[in-house]
C-alpha cells in the first residue's frame, strides 16, 4: 500500500514540460535514468535482482489494443500531459535494455484497465528516449522536497499538474494509486474517457497485439482526422475537422469538448509562465496577457484563479473587450465542464458582473 496519500497541490507548477529538449549526441541505446541533479546514474531499480518479465507479465504490450497505453516520446509529453485537461494520464518511464523494469508498467497497465477508460497509460523508454529522463529527475527532485525521498519513475497528471506515483510492485498497490487518482480528477472536475477506448476489443493473433490497430474503435472520419492532426502538432488542422464536425452534427458533444481542449493547447504551446504572469501584472488592461495567464492557471489546475482573473477583467472592460473576454471565458467552461461546480459557481459570478 502507499506510505501516504497522494497530493494534488504538492507539486503545483513544478515541472516545466515545455524544457524537453533531445539531448545533443545523445546516444540511442543509453539505458539510463537521471538523478535529482539531471546527470546520469544508476540503472533503473531493481532492474539488477529482479528476473525478466514472464509471458504472464506482457500486459502492457496486449493492452495496447483497447487504446489505453500509449508511447511517449520527447516529441509527443507535452501534448500527451495536455489532454490530462480531460482524463488522468499516468506517464511511466522503464529502458528496453533492462527487462525487469518493465514489470512495474505492467502492474500499471492493469490497474489502468480496470478503470475503464478512465485513465491514459503512456509508456517512455528512455532508451530511446533518455531526455524523458530530465523530467523525472525534476519530480523526484520536487518529490523529495515534499518527503516522498527515492527517484520517481511514474507520474499522474491532473489536468496538466503532476503527481508523483511511489515504485508500485503488486496489483493491489496500483489499484489503490489508480482509485486516489482518479478521485483525484473527478473532485477537479476531469471526469472524461479516453478517446478511442473500445473495452471490447480484443488482442489478435492468441494475445500479440499485432494488429491491434484494426482491433480498435473506428473514430468518426473527421474525429479521426483531427486526431490525426494533433500528432502532427497541426493545432488548426485539427479545429478544421473538428468544426466540420460540428457543422454536420451540431450535438456531437464529443467533438465540442475536444475541440475546447485543442484551442487551449494551441493558445498554450511554447508559452512561458512567469513571462506571462509578469506582463499581466505589469500590464492588467492588457486582455491578451490576462487571458494567456488565464489558460496557463487552467492547464496546471488552478481553476478558480483562472475564472476569477477573467470575471475580474470582465468588470473592468466594456464593449467588445468584455465580449472578448466573456466568451473566452465560457470556452474554458467548456473544457472545465459543465457538470463541475466551480463552472457553476463562475457562471453566477460572471452574469453579476456582466449586469
Amino acid at each position: 500500500m502507499t506510505n501516504q496519500p497522494l497530493n494534488a497541490a504538492s507539486l503545483r507548477g513544478a515541472v516545466d514540460l515545455s524544457s524537453l529538449k533531445k539531448p545533443q549526441g545523445a546516444p540511442a541505446g543509453a539505458a539510463r535514468t537521471s538523478d535529482t541533479s539531471g546527470a546520469t546514474s544508476a540503472p533503473l531499480p531493481g532492474a539488477a535482482e529482479a528476473p525478466a518479465a514472464s509471458p504472464d507479465a506482457q500486459a502492457a504490450d496486449t493492452f495496447r489494443h483497447d487504446g489505453l497505453v500509449v508511447d511517449v516520446t520527447a516529441d509527443n509529453f507535452q501534448a500527451l500531459a495536455q489532454q490530462s485537461v480531460a482524463h488522468p494520464v499516468i506517464v511511466a518511464i522503464w529502458a528496453r535494455s533492462q527487462p525487469a523494469s518493465q514489470q512495474p508498467i505492467d502492474v500499471l497497465a492493469r490497474a489502468v484497465r480496470k478503470q475503464e477508460g478512465r485513465v491514459l497509460l503512456g509508456v517512455a523508454d528512455l532508451d530511446d528516449s533518455p531526455e524523458i529522463g530530465q523530467v523525472f529527475a525534476q519530480l523526484s527532485q520536487q518529490a523529495a522536497q515534499q518527503g516522498q525521498p527515492g527517484q520517481i519513475l511514474a507520474a499522474a497528471f491532473v489536468q496538466g499538474q503532476p503527481i508523483p506515483i511511489p515504485p508500485v510492485v503488486e496489483d493491489a498497490m496500483a489499484d489503490e494509486i489508480l482509485g486516489q487518482i482518479v478521485q483525484i480528477a473527478v473532485q477537479n472536475g476531469v471526469t472524461g474517457r479516453v478517446q478511442g477506448y473500445d473495452p471490447n476489443a480484443a488482442p489478435a493473433n492468441g494475445g500479440s497485439d499485432e494488429g491491434a490497430d484494426e482491433a480498435e474503435a473506428e473514430l468518426p472520419p473527421l474525429h479521426q482526422l483531427a486526431y490525426d492532426a494533433i500528432e502532427k502538432g497541426d493545432y488548426e488542422g485539427a479545429l478544421a475537422a473538428f468544426d466540420q464536425a460540428l457543422e454536420q452534427n451540431p450535438k456531437d458533444e464529443e467533438a465540442r469538448l475536444a475541440r475546447g481542449q485543442v484551442k487551449l493547447m494551441q493558445r498554450t504551446q511554447g508559452a512561458d509562465l512567469n513571462a506571462a504572469r509578469e506582463a499581466a501584472a505589469s500590464n492588467p488592461a492588457d486582455i491578451e496577457a490576462q487571458m494567456t495567464v488565464a489558460d496557463l492557471d487552467l492547464l496546471g489546475g488552478h481553476v478558480e484563479d483562472a475564472f476569477a482573473r477573467l470575471i475580474d477583467v470582465v468588470k473592468a472592460t466594456r464593449d467588445d473587450e468584455r465580449t472578448t473576454v466573456r466568451e473566452h471565458l465560457i470556452e474554458l467552461f467548456d473544457v472545465v465542464g459543465s457538470t463541475d461546480p466551480r463552472v457553476n459557481k463562475a457562471r453566477t459570478a460572471l452574469m453579476s458582473a456582466l449586469y
